[in-house]
């Protein structure tokens, strides 16, 4: 019986800093459209390097309205990774587009470069190449975004880098996000990410026309900017509904405390790059498929996945969730999804992502794990591979 408290595999850090921002909101400022959101676009920018950000109620908003700014319609393909969550497909399910998949590289967990080539040669042949590729940048481990975008270049497939992962990271000397290798990147704020707006997300994009789409389907479609505009306005009032769009944006409440948060990011990063590479020599002796270290730039390390190579799954889950290990799989592919399987896909369809699926498990890591806490989990691990 566990006699301990369950260590969670994820975990959000809230200090009184954080808090004070957010209580000097609710005391002094506008709540949900006020100066705070534009501070915290601003505070995104300074951070990664990308010129501009539009701040959104979640990352699934972000990819929603990244599609929408590609101009991703019904008849339409996008790709992206089986091995992420739903999110990272059900964006272009809202634009009425197509979906589709590229298998995954077996050590890096990302979408495998020799796929994707694959892929894309057959389907320009069958004139079904993507709009876009939605990137996954899985557990904070950028993809190799260089030889991705070279690829989608010569075939003019626009590309989306899903770094809800990934903020912290670095990728050839620069941080994810800062769109180098792609129009747009969406950035995700959920309790368990590399800083907390406690829900949130952000599109970032070097591109100006591409960001004022994203604002504009993420503010209703409405505008009170001139350029945009069908006629001549009335007057300082005045205001036009120009697309169909959404309400996605984030409140000053939520902004402020990511401000806070993004001034220890770098100190959050610091620390699960220490724990990953403690467990990486702590559990080297066991029967684990441990994660690939980055050779060309930082994780940011969201979740530490292992994969099982000579035991059951589901009988170590048990075992370590009885002795007060909070362990979790990221993630069952998509692909596999009932709602998926009734779009025609089916099992055996990406192979890599299947079998990694059927061995992953994701151990503890958050920046707030303590030394102590982290070898209760290698305790734990060396009791049941034993």
């Amino acid at each position: 019986m566990n006699k301990h408290s369950t260590i969670p595999y994820g975990k959000h850090y809230v200090d009184d800093l954080d808090v004070a921002a957010v209580v000097d909101v609710l005391q002094n400022h506008f709540l949900t459209q006020g100066s705070i959101v534009p501070k915290f676009e601003q505070a995104l920018l300074d951070y990664s390097g990308a010129k501009y950000a539009t701040a959104v109620n979640s990352a699934t908003s972000g990819l929603h309205v990244a599609c929408l700014a590609l101009g991703v319609t019904h008849g339409d393909w996008v790709w992206t990774s089986p091995i992420s969550f739903v999110a990272s497909a059900n964006c272009a399910l809202y634009c009425g587009a197509k979906i589709d998949f590229v298998d995954i590289d077996a050590q890096t967990r990302n979408i495998s470069v020799e796929a994707l080539q694959h892929k894309l040669s057959n389907a320009k042949n069958a004139n079904t190449l993507p709009k876009a590729l939605v990137v996954v940048h899985f557990s904070g481990r950028s993809c190799d975004m260089q030889q991705i975008s070279a690829l989608c270049k010569q075939y003019d497939v626009s590309i989306i880098e899903d770094a809800a992962h990934g903020l912290g990271g670095s990728y050839q000397g620069k941080k994810i996000g800062c769109c180098e290798y792609a129009d747009l990147a969406v950035l995700s704020f959920h309790p368990v990410k590399s800083i907390t707006t406690a829900e949130g997300g952000a599109v970032l994009s070097n591109d100006k026309d591409l960001d004022k789409r994203v604002k504009l389907f993420a503010k209703h479609g409405v505008t009170r900017e001139l350029e945009q505009m069908k006629s001549p306005s009335d007057g300082p009032w005045y205001y036009q509904q120009v697309e169909l769009g959404y309400n996605y944006r984030l409140s000053d409440l939520h902004a402020a405390l990511g401000i806070s948060q993004l001034k220890k990011l770098d100190g959050f990063i610091e620390k699960r790059q220490s724990l990953a590479e403690r467990y990486q020599q702590l559990l080297s002796h066991l029967p684990l498929k441990l994660p690939q270290m980055p050779m060309d730039g930082q994780s940011a390390w969201h979740v530490y996945t292992v994969e099982l190579t000579a035991h059951q799954r589901d009988r170590v889950y048990d075992a370590l969730i009885e002795r007060g290990i909070g362990v979790n799989v990221h993630y069952i592919p998509i692909h596999l999804q009932p709602y998926y399987q009734n779009l025609g896909f089916s099992k055996g369809d990406f192979p890599l992502a299947e079998k990694y699926y059927q061995n992953a498990l994701t151990l503890p890591l958050f920046p707030s794990m303590t030394a102590d806490e982290q070898d209760r989990v290698v305790q734990a691990l060396n009791e049941v591979l034993s």
